[in-house]
């Protein structure tokens, strides 16, 4: 059974998966090193100055961690490209919707970069450091960090949504576990709790950080499912004859 979409064919959903799989652990892994690894050892709350430093010592490892996420973002490409193909017999629509929003967070995430770029432009260029003073510059730096921040949310946002479109489809697929698109609507449902409270509530995001937690949990039964098992592909080719 072959599926097509355009000029792409899938002659093997099981190896599709595989493919999936493999670009979602790389995702996951490269999200913790720019997010965790590298932001979360540079930024120091409350502190601009301490901040500054840390990038002035050492912007290698942070240009590193924004090298890290532009393949992350790169590698959501094939992997939403994928995933709208294994779905796509299940609902067409909710897997093209799935798909809009996937793209849309990832333009957001990708563009948002930029805010992690301009640090690096403005302690290394000397026009800057004689123009500014240390407090400025520091100040204009904790100010992108801010705002990387939110555009982060804003992103996310998009993928909340697309988590709950995966995540209905995954439970209907009939090749997949139920308890996999559970968990992955109820990862969708965190990440837009997380995003409307740092937008409405911005003093309140570290009392929500934690429910991030699940997120990671619920995308990476996902990840392995697709990367170990990959999907029952005798009901996926039943489907799509019915589609």
């Amino acid at each position: 059974m072959q599926g097509d979409i355009g000029l792409v064919r899938i002659t093997s959903p099981w190896e599709y998966a595989r493919i999936a799989g493999l670009c979602y652990l790389l995702i996951i892994l490269l999200g913790i090193f720019g997010q965790i690894i590298v932001r979360g050892s540079y930024i120091v709350s409350e502190d601009a100055a301490a901040t500054m430093q840390n990038i002035v010592a050492s912007p290698l490892l942070w240009r590193w961690g924004i090298a890290g996420d532009i393949a992350m973002h790169l590698l959501d490409i094939p992997l939403m490209i994928i995933l709208f193909l294994l779905l796509k017999p299940v609902n067409k629509t909710v897997a093209l919707l799935a798909l809009a929003f996937n793209i849309i967070q990832t333009a957001v995430l990708a563009t948002n970069k930029l805010a992690l770029m301009v640090p690096l432009i403005v302690v290394t260029n000397s026009h800057y450091v004689s123009a500014l003073s240390p407090e400025q510059i520091s100040a204009q730096i904790m100010l992108l960090i801010d705002i990387h921040n939110y555009g982060f949310g804003l992103g996310l946002i998009f993928f909340g949504f697309a988590c709950l479109c995966y995540g209905y489809l995954i439970f209907n697929s009939g090749f997949f576990p139920k308890i996999i698109g559970v968990l992955i609507a109820i990862a969708g449902l965190c990440y837009l709790i997380n995003s409307f409270v740092l937008i409405l509530l911005p003093a309140a995001p570290p009392m929500v950080y934690p429910i991030l937690g699940v997120c990671l949990l619920s995308e990476l039964s996902l990840c392995l499912w697709l990367l170990l098992k990959g999907v029952d592909q005798q009901h996926w080719q039943k489907i799509s004859l019915k589609n």
